[in-house]
């Protein structure tokens, strides 16, 4: 289930104090880094990655890979710093998205 716009602006709110969970280097996306994202999205349901690639164009297609390769919403993103989001209906008490509708 993909949030709504004011699920998401919900969201940007939670994920303002989050500090970023996985950072991409100059490897860039590896399978390591996509199973770590993997690791955190089902963990935390929303994190941040930061990514520090050369050039703006690079981030964008960094951060398209993530959200295909993962099916993660992109929620926000601030200049190298992405924040995704991926409900994990395994989880016991996933992140409850109600409460901003």
């Amino acid at each position: 289930m993909r949030p709504t716009e004011q699920q998401k602006r919900w969201l940007k709110k939670q994920v303002h104090h989050l500090k970023p969970v996985v950072s991409l280097g100059q490897a860039g996306l590896t399978e390591a880094v996509l199973a770590e994202i993997e690791l955190a999205l089902d963990h935390h349901e929303l994190i941040k990655v930061k990514i520090a690639a050369g050039d703006r164009a690079l981030r964008d297609a960094f951060i398209a890979a993530i959200a295909s390769r993962t099916q993660a919403d992109l929620i926000d993103r601030i200049g190298n710093t992405a924040a995704f989001f991926r409900a994990n209906p395994r989880k016991k008490a996933p992140l409850d998205l109600s409460a901003a509708t």
